[in-house]
């Protein structure tokens, strides 16, 4: 799987689980289905960027916290490269 996609299911699971709301709430609130919620919070599947900003404003949070722990690593001699950064401690 992808480390990236991994991680921000873990951050999306978190938020949603500290926010009270099932899938289904997430995904009426994101107009989203909640199969696309479903997928995402597992990994299986990374958002675009207009999903990324539906999820975050159902949830009532700034994007970027739904990608806490996720860095890019610039290259310099090599190609650079995404990075899972760890658990900050992040609630």
């Amino acid at each position: 799987m992808n480390p990236v996609a991994t991680q921000f299911g873990k951050n999306l699971l978190r938020y949603r689980a500290k926010a009270g709301i099932s899938q289904e709430a997430l995904g009426f609130r994101a107009s989203l289905h909640r199969t696309e919620v479903g997928l995402l919070e597992r990994g299986e599947r990374l958002p675009r960027i207009d999903t990324m900003l539906k999820l975050a404003g159902g949830l009532g949070l700034p994007p970027a916290r739904l990608l806490e722990d996720i860095a890019w690593n610039a290259g310099e001699v090599t190609a650079g490269r995404f990075a899972v950064t760890g658990d900050q401690g992040y609630d």
